[in-house]
């Protein structure tokens, strides 16, 4: 049995999991290549126009990755801290995913709720009796799979330059490097390091969510501001780049409350899509750049 993982949207956050998971269960698997230009192509051709490039990109890994296997993960990712929600695209992406792309092998797709240890479990009893009917060696590859996950560790942490920013956003805009145009080697190569959200302690987070009137519903937006706030209030970078997908409405909520708390603390928003031109992008990256770099002087 083949088991086909795309490689999009949180692939980049949690695929130790997910890869370790199927590979202890026996089967092959098979992961799409990096995200390139045909991908993205597929993409807009089978999904709806109003999603935002991120979703439209997965698309087109699943549609480069249907002929190649006999099953394919669509993750369903709920919930990964309790009373928070991760986004709506997300609650129903195997539907947009079984409604726009034709001939389909089976797909797993079952809720996933990964606030506890016990819930993540209800998912891979599920999601693994579709291949195996052995008990034991789930829970075995779970186990497994938890493990590795928790040695993982994502995220830029780079104080080494002249200067240093925050990259904000949602993961797959940060790590995916065709959606962000490469820019953290754009960034490195004009003599500024970048530090992310993963280095930050949740209890941190919790601490500059607190001012706010209202905890947020949504995991991502808690994360972008909690993370913007405290680099801005412990003068840890010298500016703020936010990598935002065109048409996403968490993104346009933080963004205003992340401005709203930081004044006129140095903030470049990328707005992308699949028609974004990386010639405009790299001259408002060293517009920005230079801009942080005249303040030091």
């Amino acid at each position: 049995m083949i088991v086909g993982i795309p490689k999009g949207l949180l692939y980049y956050k949690y695929y130790p999991f997910f890869t370790n998971f199927f590979n202890e269960l026996g089967v092959e698997l098979v992961v799409s290549q990096d995200t390139n230009k045909d991908i993205l192509d597929e993409g807009v051709n089978y999904c709806i126009d109003d999603a935002c490039l991120p979703v439209k990109i997965f698309h087109g890994h699943v549609a480069v990755l249907k002929e190649k296997c006999d099953i394919i993960l669509i993750p369903r990712i709920m919930q990964v801290r309790k009373k928070e929600y991760i986004c709506p695209k997300f609650c129903g992406l195997p539907e947009m995913i079984k409604n726009t792309i034709p001939d389909l092998p089976r797909i797993i797709d079952k809720p996933i709720y990964a606030f506890s240890r016990k819930k993540l479990y209800t998912w891979a009893k599920e999601a693994g009796s579709m291949i195996t009917k052995d008990k034991n060696r789930i829970k075995s590859a779970f186990n497994y799979a938890v493990m590795e996950q928790d040695k993982y560790r994502l995220g830029f942490n780079d104080k080494s330059q002249q200067l240093t920013v925050a990259l904000v956003g949602h993961p797959y805009n940060i790590f995916d490097n065709y959606i962000n145009m490469n820019i953290v080697k754009k960034l490195k190569r004009l003599g500024v390091g970048v530090i992310t959200e993963e280095f930050l302690e949740d209890n941190l987070i919790d601490e500059e969510i607190r001012h706010l009137y209202k905890k947020p519903f949504w995991t991502f937006a808690r994360n972008s501001y909690g993370f913007a706030s405290n680099v801005y209030r412990k003068n840890l970078v010298d500016g703020i780049i936010y990598i935002s997908s065109f048409a996403c409405g968490i993104d346009s909520v933080v963004i205003e409350l992340i401005k709203e708390r930081i004044g006129n603390f140095p903030l470049l928003i990328l707005k992308i899509d699949e028609h974004t031109g990386e010639a405009g992008l790299d001259t408002r990256v060293e517009a920005f750049v230079d801009m942080l770099g005249r303040g030091l002087r």
